[in-house]
């Protein structure tokens, strides 16, 4: 009896604590704000908890993230607009320095944003957030190989996952959706060379499988 009062205890702390959240919009544009909360909510309708509760905390822990991902670019790209106005390596000095703070703060919320989501969400639900804010596609891209290649070994299905899951960690954190794109585009190329140096001819088999599309 004793656990079960503690244990209800634990949980009323963790949830009031959690309720606590409060969406980072002071000082913004409010149409701004408003194109945020709406990119923010595609995380709560896949998850089916739109105006629920728990929906409207994780939906401003996810706005919250677009907005501090927001600021960590512009404040990049003001280092680096002042750089341009130098010359040699004091120019090359500061751009690298703008770079590495920017890293540094994407390295250090990114897991942050995820614990602030735990509170909330289980890790299946945690895996929705990312994939919606990645345009889902781990599951095309991974769907993509095993439909063009279906000879993939155990393995190699392993390891092609295994890379477009790193890789939507840091596709999470792009400044825009190209560059989201451009990142996977990166990790499809290791693995292309991955497929290749085990012996697959990527060119025929795409070719098959563009063939067997059409048919």
């Amino acid at each position: 009896m004793k656990r079960m009062i503690l244990a209800a205890v634990a949980a009323m702390m963790t949830m009031g604590a959690a309720q606590a959240v409060e969406l980072d919009s002071v000082g913004r544009k409010a149409d701004y704000v408003q194109s945020i909360v709406s990119r923010a909510q595609k995380c709560t309708d896949a998850l089916g908890i739109t105006g629920t509760t728990r929906g409207d905390e994780v939906l401003k822990i996810v706005a919250n993230r677009y907005f501090a991902l927001n600021d960590i670019y512009t404040e990049r790209d003001s280092v680096i607009a002042v750089a341009k106005q130098l010359q040699g390596k004091e120019k090359q000095a500061l751009m690298e320095a703008a770079e590495a703070k920017k890293d540094s703060k994407l390295y250090r919320s990114h897991f942050g944003f995820v614990a602030d989501l735990s509170i909330f969400l289980n890790d299946s639900e945690i895996v929705t957030v990312k994939d919606v804010m990645t345009f889902g596609v781990v599951k095309v891209t991974y769907d993509a190989y095993n439909d063009m290649i279906p000879t993939l070994k155990e393995e190699e299905k392993v390891q092609i996952l295994a890379w477009l899951k790193e890789a939507r960690e840091l596709a999470m954190d792009a400044e825009s959706s190209n560059k989201k794109h451009e990142t996977f585009k990166k990790y499809k190329g290791r693995i292309n060379n991955y497929l290749s140096a085990r012996g697959y001819d990527i060119t025929k088999e795409r070719e098959a499988w563009e063939k067997r599309l059409r048919q």
